[in-house]
């Protein structure tokens, strides 16, 4: 059954992080609120996890899963930035926009798309979420918490655990957040391509 954390959206508490980022390291899921809506999220070099990912959202490999990292410079790891993406992403980030880019050879294959190589990477603007990554030490990988079959997003942390507490290690209770999924950014071509339009407002990036 999972464990609930009940932690300050402002300031969390490290003590309750750092919990929840052992149940991650043990292979566990954890739904964790973001600046867009809760979000269920795993350890990236956990093979099982992040199968397990994927089952409870009920996708397939064509579907990108994200990559929640800390910085810029962190995405720079992850994925291959050119110097007109890298201008793009600093005004983007952190925010409510999810990008996707050339994954590079530090993501598995098992994890990015499954013809194009590419992976969804976003900086999330919420502290929660945020101090999760830092207890982790790494990026998380990550998908919206939508029920599958369904098309909104779950936002609160009590309705997270009485539909999904034989699935989930954890639920980080930070309150109620958006009710919006981010806005999809492809930058693998030449011209940036909005894939979904969601609670980032594209045309502040010139989009």
């Amino acid at each position: 059954m999972a464990q609930i954390f009940v932690v300050h959206p402002e300031n969390p508490q490290s003590r309750l992080l750092q919990q929840a980022g052992a149940l991650l390291a043990e292979g566990g899921l954890v739904a964790v609120p973001t600046d867009s809506s809760y979000a269920v999220v795993a350890r990236l070099d956990d093979k099982a996890a992040s199968e397990r990912l994927r089952k409870l959202r009920g996708l397939d490999d064509r579907h990108h899963l994200t990559l929640l990292c800390r910085d810029l410079a962190e995405i720079s790891h992850f994925a291959r930035v050119e110097n007109t993406q890298y201008r793009l992403l600093k005004l983007a980030t952190p925010g409510p926009f999810t990008f996707i880019l050339e994954a590079t050879k530090e993501v598995p294959r098992r994890v990015s798309h499954r013809s194009r190589k590419t992976i969804g990477i976003r900086v999330p603007d919420h502290k929660v979420a945020r101090a999760l990554i830092d207890a982790v030490g790494s990026p998380l990988l990550s998908t919206t918490l939508i029920p599958e079959g369904e098309e909104l997003p779950l936002n609160d942390a009590q309705e997270i655990f009485a539909r999904y507490e034989h699935d989930l290690a954890a639920v980080v209770d930070g309150g109620a957040c958006p009710f919006e999924p981010t806005t999809v950014i492809d930058l693998t071509a030449e011209v940036p391509e909005i894939v979904r339009r969601g609670r980032g407002d594209a045309s502040k990036l010139g989009l």
